[in-house]
């Protein structure tokens, strides 16, 4: 079975988004399709255009990477969905392996290992990032505390949009916090521990140029789903 896989990569005034899309397309999974989301972009834009005869491109309002995932989603023929950053990388075999692991347990929700890169594609930090944990419980808790999940390691079945809803456009960094602390309500979240993305650090990165607003988001979406996890954890411990 080889399901259409389709990879949505958000895109605003980003230097490295040709790359992000070569990496897409140098999958060695086939049915994938590339649905690159220009959201208002005023510099880089010619970087994506080699590759209009290959990706679906779609040109929309700056509104933010919630609302350019959505544009995305909307956009997609796939029966299953990824997100790549228009910073970052996929290794060539990101697709195919995370989708026969899903495949293999029956997971509808998988997450995993990344390498931090520099700006000359340079593996960074030691080594592999990522951390998973012997319990769906343990792993609610540590969620109630933050977000430890890298999106672009996030591969999941289209039908969990249907079950949770799509991306938060009103939260302007903490979008992916916001959707996996709904779909835990709902789904197991599977750990590939093999790093199969490549993140970016540099000095136009969100996390870095706002982490004081992105704070007061994720205490925002903390408060949000207290309850709500605390009755999901009480559940599980019965």
């Amino acid at each position: 079975m080889n399901p259409l896989v389709s990879i949505v990569i958000p895109f605003y005034n980003c230097a490295y988004v040709d790359q992000a899309i070569e990496s897409a397309l140098s999958q060695s999974y086939s049915n994938i399709e590339i649905i690159v989301v220009n959201d208002g972009s005023t510099r880089h834009v010619e970087r994506v255009r080699p590759y209009l005869g290959r990706i679906v491109y779609l040109e929309k309002a700056n509104g933010g990477t919630a609302s350019a995932l959505n544009e995305g989603i909307r956009h997609a023929s796939g029966q299953y969905f990824t997100w790549l950053s228009s910073d970052d990388l996929y290794d060539p075999d990101k697709v195919a392996k995370q989708l026969a692991y899903m495949q293999k347990l029956g997971a509808s929700v998988s997450y995993g290992a990344y390498y931090h890169i520099n700006t000359n594609n340079q593996i960074i930090m030691g080594g592999a990032a990522g951390i998973s944990f012997p319990t769906r419980q343990q792993f609610i808790k540590m969620m109630q505390g933050g977000c430890f999940i890298n999106g672009c390691t996030v591969m999941l079945n289209m039908d969990v949009f249907k079950q949770v809803g799509l991306f938060n456009e009103t939260l302007k960094y903490t979008q992916d916090y916001d959707m996996w602390m709904r779909v835990l309500h709902k789904y197991n979240f599977y750990y590939l521990g093999e790093p199969l993305v490549l993140y970016r650090v540099h000095e136009e990165m969100g996390s870095q140029k706002f982490a004081s607003s992105i704070m007061k988001e994720i205490h925002k979406v903390q408060q949000t789903y207290r309850k709500s996890l605390d009755e999901v954890i009480r559940n599980e411990s019965r």
